[in-house]
């Protein structure tokens, strides 16, 4: 599940791909999918709760397409099937709210859970942080109740390093978070081996 056409991307929404997904930048126009995806009680369980279409503007508007041009390389991109471009949610790698911490991420709809997805993008925005971006570290967090994402970022490698909570309101209302670090030395050692 190695990235095809790592090389080829200078940005990760400018097509990153992965053997059955691949990521493109979000606009204004995505805006009704993404109020589809917000507005589901069912993804949003561990999300605090679902969003209003106002609350999903500014979302777009402010971290998402503001971010772009203030980190370049960074971002939340939509995650579309390779074999016929639907859309089934989004993949991130950007900043926890507050801190100098690079988080890898995922939303997905769930008709979509449950088929490796979620894992296999994770791992291809790692190696492009990693590779590409250089990172020295990547982090991610999850609601402490949200075991099957705790599972994915397990799967993508990596490694649960206790609970910790973070200050920005985005997160606060949550208490303590199952936090999940990895340095880009481990990681791509491992992962190496892994594909070879």
């Amino acid at each position: 599940m190695g990235i095809v056409n790592e090389a080829a991307v200078g940005d990760a929404g400018d097509g990153l791909a992965s053997q059955r997904l691949l990521l493109r930048r979000f606009t204004l126009a995505d805006l009704p999918l993404l109020t589809e995806l917000n507005a589901d009680p069912e993804v949003m369980r561990y999300l605090g709760g679902i969003n209003t279409p106002q609350q999903t503007r500014a979302m777009l508007e402010g971290r998402i397409l503001d971010y772009y041009q203030a980190n370049p390389g960074l971002g939340v991109w939509a995650t579309l099937l390779r074999d016929n471009g639907e859309c089934i949610g989004f993949h991130l790698l950007n900043h926890i709210q507050g801190e100098n911490l690079i988080q890898v991420g995922y939303r997905l709809f769930p008709r979509y859970w449950g088929r490796g997805y979620a894992t296999e993008m994770s791992v291809a925005l790692l190696r492009y942080g990693y590779t590409q971006l250089e990172l020295p570290s990547i982090v991610a967090i999850a609601d402490l109740p949200n075991l099957a994402s705790q599972q994915v970022l397990l799967k993508a490698g990596l490694h649960r390093q206790g609970e910790r909570g973070f200050p920005h309101p985005a997160y606060a209302v949550y208490g303590p978070l199952a936090f999940f670090e990895r340095s880009a030395q481990d990681w791509l050692s491992e992962h190496k081996a892994i594909e070879q």
